[in-house]
């Protein structure tokens, strides 16, 4: 499902890869764990195709992202769910309107929007807040908002940066556990997080970074 060969990426001459080989299959879930700095972001935005790497190349679903033209990337995009660190909710548009928006830019029916919305809200345990705006919310509850939109399209992947950073242990744990609904449901997860807490009370394969590179877990082959 996500293989990677020999990435390297660099910002202004700073490695943030390093040689990078993993691999996950399809219907794993899989931590990408390490301290602030590791590479866990750079990593993710690679396999969304928000960067491209410096070296070596990445495949998702078959397809290496190397080839592709810039106008298939929102193709590329449309089978994979990203959850943001920082939310990224759209403030002056309700719940419904924020969790739409993925269905709306490839054109589904409005008839659809609605069943599949709702359905996404459900299975966050947002029904019945449709109506809301986003800054009258718990943090809790944004970030649930921002599941719902990640899975409303039903992806085939899907990547979380640090979805519990801003919550407690308790709202952190209830995430984790809506992660892996989705998982079950056959969703890819690859969640990035250096709480090392939250993955010792799980048992799932784990790859950890340090400095850029893979210094535990998920090794390809060459």
């Amino acid at each position: 499902m996500i293989e990677i060969y020999h990435v390297s990426k660099n910002f202004h001459s700073r490695p943030a890869l390093h040689d990078v080989n993993l691999k996950i299959e399809k219907g794993e879930f899989v931590y990408l764990s390490g301290p602030s700095g590791a590479g866990k972001t750079t990593l993710l935005r690679l396999i969304f195709r928000a960067e491209t790497p410096d070296e070596g190349h990445i495949v998702v679903n078959n397809r290496n992202l190397g080839d592709l033209k810039e106008s298939a990337v929102p193709y590329l995009r449309r089978s994979m769910g990203f959850i943001f660190q920082d939310f990224r909710l759209l403030q002056k548009k309700t719940v419904f309107e924020n969790v739409a928006i993925a269905l709306k830019v490839v054109g589904v029916s409005e008839g659809l929007l609605r069943v599949k919305v709702s359905e996404a809200l459900r299975v966050v345990g947002l029904e019945g807040f449709q109506k809301a705006m986003p800054y009258t919310l718990s943090a809790g509850a944004q970030q649930r908002v921002c599941l719902a939109r990640a899975i409303v399209n039903d992806p085939l992947i899907l990547l979380a940066d640090e979805p519990t950073s801003n919550l407690d242990s308790t709202l952190a744990g209830e995430i984790l556990e809506l992660l892996k609904a989705v998982n079950l449901r056959g969703t890819t997860v690859l969640v990035a997080t250096h709480n090392a807490d939250l993955i010792n009370r799980q048992r799932r394969q784990v790859i950890r970074l340090q400095d850029g590179r893979v210094v535990e877990g998920g090794a390809a082959e060459a």
